[in-house]
């Protein structure tokens, strides 16, 4: 069996939308550059004020990827960005990608020894970081032989002269100086020393070499880089404008989501330059500054997390609010409430929109998004159809056989956007990625979910162990393994609870060794520690100190147990 003869109930419902798409041959930059020649005057992106056109884009990656060959960036090297939504951000992940070199893109406001961690997992030679953040680098760097340079950028250096003064005077003043003798090359100097390569530095890469490392639990919760390809990152663009016959060139992306993370990535970054859209780049997101965002720039598309629509509804005094502009909002990421949808969707039309939410799913081993409602028909509580190409289906838990139509079971889905591997995990990679009887490579998401007759895809929940938090992915065990590494820590576990802004926030149970009393102290001294080692959007809101954890038969910590203690403990 092949694609063709695989079942594609969800045909009917794609409208205008193509089953089958070309894909651009040849590297991620080189798709950009094309759009680039054709239009070279559209805005490729605006950050603070200031706009950048396609053209001068690609001279800034250009003389950034000559900046990499000039300190020695070969092809295959590792290159860890560890950046918010700024311009060096974008010209570096396309001189890595031009360079033919690994762009691993780590969350900057990692804990230190997560940063160690994805430093020396991926083996990265260089790092391009925010000098807001050299202290964790400086503290981690004998821990890091990989590492032989770290560039450190200033977001002043993106800006104009007026914004650079007013940015110095103001947020700049309260960032310690990186200092004179420090073993960094600043970005200015980094670009400068770059002159002196001679030649072009382009090296030619195919569609299935690797390009990108994004990180993730997988199916298991242990953290692994998955490597994705050129061709996986093109495709995803192609899809995206392929099931967005509305956007047109210059269409204006308002990029909330970090580049760190698949969705930010792939659809709000590299589907837009690909496409000749414009991203508008927030390098912080606040929900008290959303507004401000939407009156300034006037977006065309906006896409997010629930948690992001949660907080646009509890921003008081909005009605002057014009949201014409919006030719489409995409939610992802985590589910979307019924309940939620149909309140931002009346907020839309209150203010002046003339479309509703368009819900969709994804998986970072698929980059991001594979499946999104469609414009033809929408179904409460669904997730929509697959994109161009891809393919959906249900099957037994724990095996490969297919269920029938609407029977709960693991959703697999395969397609141009599937990953190459786990790095450095081939059992785990074995599990995920695997070639079933039909011939085709489909990837084992983790999750329970359903396929109506229509072909449209529900999700249910995780059969792996994580919880979603404003988006992000928060694995218990690993936060359990931090406490339980605490000298006064018995025992823990860490839970999901119910939260409706953020979807779900981690609380800890913590049983205490002989000696330490279950004292605000204590709790204080433990949240102390946690801050040290665990990422903040995955800190617990709170720490519970229990005298004993319930227990399975066979001796584990019932975790669900403690899960249904909250959920009953919470009103409806």
């Amino acid at each position: 069996m092949t694609a063709t003869t695989v079942k594609t109930p969800w045909a009917p419902w794609m409208g205008e939308v193509p089953m089958h798409l070309d894909y651009f041959q040849g590297s991620m930059i080189e798709m950009v550059e094309d759009v680039a020649r054709k239009h070279p005057d559209v805005i490729a992106y605006e950050f603070m004020g200031g706009r950048c056109a396609y053209s001068k884009l690609v001279a800034q990656v250009h003389e950034c990827a000559r900046a990499l060959r000039q300190i020695g960036i070969r092809e295959g090297d590792k290159v860890t960005i560890c950046m918010p939504n700024a311009p060096q951000t974008v010209v570096m992940f396309y001189a890595v990608n031009m360079v033919g070199a690994i762009a691993n893109m780590v969350h900057p406001l990692s804990a230190e020894g997560e940063i160690e961690f994805y430093l020396n997992d991926s083996e990265s030679v260089a790092a391009l970081t925010l000098d807001q953040f050299y202290g964790k680098f400086a503290n981690i760097r004998k821990n890091t032989p990989y590492l032989k340079h770290l560039i450190i950028a200033d977001v002043a250096d993106a800006l104009n002269p007026l914004m650079r003064v007013g940015y110095k005077l103001t947020a700049g003043r309260k960032i310690p100086k990186v200092p004179k003798d420090a073993d960094v090359i600043l970005w200015k100097r980094f670009i400068a020393d770059g002159r002196a390569f001679s030649g072009d530095p382009r090296v030619k890469r195919e569609n299935d070499d690797p390009a990108v490392i994004l990180y993730s639990g997988g199916t298991t919760g242990i953290t692994k880089g998955i490597l994705l390809s050129n061709l996986n990152f093109n495709a995803l663009a192609a899809q995206i404008l392929a099931t967005n016959p509305i956007l047109n060139i210059g269409d204006k992306m308002l990029a909330l989501m970090p580049m760190f993370h698949g969705f930010g990535l792939g659809v709000c970054v590299h589907s837009m330059l690909a496409n000749g859209g414009s991203c508008i780049l927030v390098p912080r997101f606040t929900p008290q500054t959303y507004p401000e965002l939407l009156r300034k720039y006037r977006p065309n598309l906006i896409a997010g997390v629930p948690t992001l629509y949660e907080a646009l509804l509890r921003i008081p005094n909005l009605e002057n609010l014009d949201l014409s502009c919006l030719k489409g909002v995409f939610s992802g990421g985590d589910s979307l409430p019924a309940e939620l949808k149909k309140r931002f969707d009346k907020f839309l039309r209150d203010h002046g929109a003339k479309i509703e939410v368009r819900e969709g799913y994804g998986t970072t081993e698929c980059v991001t998004a594979s499946c999104l409602t469609p414009l033809t028909k929408a179904k409460e509580g669904s997730i929509g159809i697959p994109f161009p190409d891809t393919y959906y289906k249900i099957v037994k838990v724990g095996g490969e056989e297919e269920v029938p139509y609407g029977t709960e079971g693991e959703i697999c889905l395969a397609g141009p956007t599937v990953m190459l591997e786990y790095v450095k995990h081939p059992q785990e990679t074995a599990q995920t990625r695997r070639v079933h009887a039909d011939g085709m490579t489909w990837i084992h998401t983790g999750d329970l979910g359903v396929m109506d007759e229509e072909g449209y895809i529900y999700f249910r929940q995780r059969i792996k162990r994580m919880i979603v938090t404003s988006g992000y992915n928060v694995y218990p065990s690993q936060i359990e393994n931090i406490l339980d590494a605490h000298e006064a820590v018995h025992m823990s576990c860490v839970i999901g609870v119910r939260d409706p802004y953020k979807m779900q926030k981690v609380k800890a149970y913590i049983v205490l060794k002989p000696g330490y009393e279950p004292s605000d102290a204590t709790r204080q001294m433990l949240m102390d520690y946690c801050r040290k080692h665990i990422a903040k959007y995955a800190m617990p809101y709170d720490i519970e100190f229990r005298p004993d954890l319930p227990k399975t038969l066979v001796g584990k910590v019932a975790y669900r147990v403690l899960e249904e203690e909250m959920a009953n403990a919470q009103p409806a």
